[in-house]
């Protein structure tokens, strides 16, 4: 802080009074509607807080609290900046959580459930999701950051003339296929998810994976086209490797 010019101190100070103010509020609303409070909700205590967090960390998620529980009721935590498109086609589960720079863009002109979040689902930073048909994510669904899942394209590429060359991309039509995450998924860093895709229950995929087929039920997929890698053994209940399987 003694490197910081005076006005920098002051922008400073008045960001510790706005997150102070906003902590205080918080509490005042939470109290007064009888809700659980940040500490509560996010499972820890003050002291663990300050001492996981610092001053300011503990603070912004006292702000982003408040703003949780007045724009995506039901969700535990969604950490700011979020940006969101087309809030009124999106369906949140209970206790849907976020890291920072979370980017939900819904292009529908309706009122229907085009991006349902299931119960329990954890996404960390910099995740951007696509709708113009549907994507469904199910329940205790665990998302790295930086994933990337779009239930649509620019022009199609197979066999079709919205994809020539001759058109500019922005101008192609867009081409849509529902995208499923099925419960208990676990998608690593900067996974990829491509339109028509069905993940199954209990997957895995690897960091850096590109999805563009099927993955079954209880198996680990990666690389670029993502393939099964491993399949869990129910009987001897132990990740069996695979090698040849492709999806």
């Amino acid at each position: 802080l003694l490197m910081l010019e005076p006005g920098s101190l002051l922008q400073v100070g008045q960001g510790f009074t706005i997150a102070a103010i906003g902590f205080w509020i918080s509490t005042i609303f939470i109290n007064k509607h009888q809700l659980d409070t940040p500490f509560q909700k996010i499972g820890m205590n003050p002291f663990q807080l300050m001492t996981r967090y610092g001053l300011l960390g503990t603070l912004r998620l006292s702000r982003d609290f408040l703003l949780t529980r007045m724009l995506f009721p039901g969700a535990r935590l969604v950490r700011q900046p979020a940006y969101v498109r087309g809030q009124r086609n999106i369906k949140f589960g209970k206790n849907f959580t976020t890291g920072i720079g979370i980017r939900l863009d819904v292009f529908c002109n309706d009122n229907l459930p085009r991006l349902i979040i299931g119960d329990n689902v954890q996404i960390n930073d910099h995740v951007h999701i696509a709708v113009t048909d549907q994507v469904t994510i199910g329940d205790d669904v665990l998302i790295a950051s930086r994933v990337f899942i779009a239930d649509h394209n620019h022009g199609g590429y197979q066999n079709s003339l919205d994809g020539l060359p001759s058109i500019a991309p922005s101008l192609r039509p867009l081409i849509s296929k529902p995208v499923r995450v099925g419960h208990r998924v676990w998608l690593g860093e900067q996974v990829c998810i491509l339109p028509g895709v069905q993940i199954g229950d209990g997957a895995v995929v690897g960091a850096g994976a590109v999805v563009t087929r099927d993955v079954p039920d209880n198996t680990i997929v990666a690389g670029n086209p993502a393939r099964v890698i491993r399949k869990f053994n129910a009987v001897t209940q132990q990740w069996d490797a695979d090698e040849t399987s492709t999806c």
